[in-house]
């Protein structure tokens, strides 16, 4: 009687493990797609390579991964981007303009970055809203902060709807923190 059992179940079991075998290596190669144009000119989509006399061409697509798995940004941070965007008038101001994108960068907020120094449109647009050329300055939405102030900021950017830490979002290391000035080559 055990053998009888033994010999229906095993059976059974290999082929479910085939099986869950097969769907799994199916779905790995479902990544890529095909297509490719007929001796009579109609187009074909698969995941299989087609037979190479009836084909006058063939492209390769690689199908990516879902919006989802790729989205760097958090739906929160997006709607406050969305909502709030955030621009920093900033330059070479030592501590003050450094600290400032250190936090911002720390926060992992995404923000614009314009020179006044280097820009007139930047300039123009700081001093018509600042009243005067004023380094760091934030605008949050229709907020603005003049001078860097660490605590207003984070009250201001908790406001606009930003998180404290975010992780997730990639951001780059030259919005952390001042740039670097190349050597003179002639010392």
């Amino acid at each position: 009687m055990k053998t009888s059992l033994t010999k229906r179940i095993t059976p059974t079991l290999i082929g479910g493990m085939l099986a869950l075998s097969l769907m799994l290596a199916t779905a790995a190669s479902a990544q890529e797609i095909f297509r490719w144009v007929d001796k009579d000119g109609k187009v074909h989509y698969g995941d299989t390579l087609p037979p190479p006399i009836e084909v006058k061409s063939i492209q390769t697509k690689k199908l990516q991964d879902s919006v989802v798995e790729q989205e760097a940004i958090p739906y929160g941070v997006s709607i406050a981007m969305k909502n709030n965007p955030v621009t920093l008038y900033a330059n070479s101001c030592g501590d003050a303009c450094a600290s400032a994108k250190a936090l911002l960068a720390k926060r992992g907020i995404p923000f614009t970055e314009k020179n006044p120094e280097s820009d007139v449109a930047a300039a123009t647009a700081l001093k018509a809203l600042a009243g005067a050329l004023q380094v760091p300055t934030i605008v949050i939405g229709s907020n603005s902060l003049q001078g860097f102030e660490e605590d207003g900021w984070n009250a201001a950017l908790n406001a606009a709807g930003y998180p404290r830490f975010n992780p997730n979002l990639r951001q780059s290391a030259a919005k952390a923190g001042p740039k670097a000035v190349p050597a003179d080559p002639a010392k």
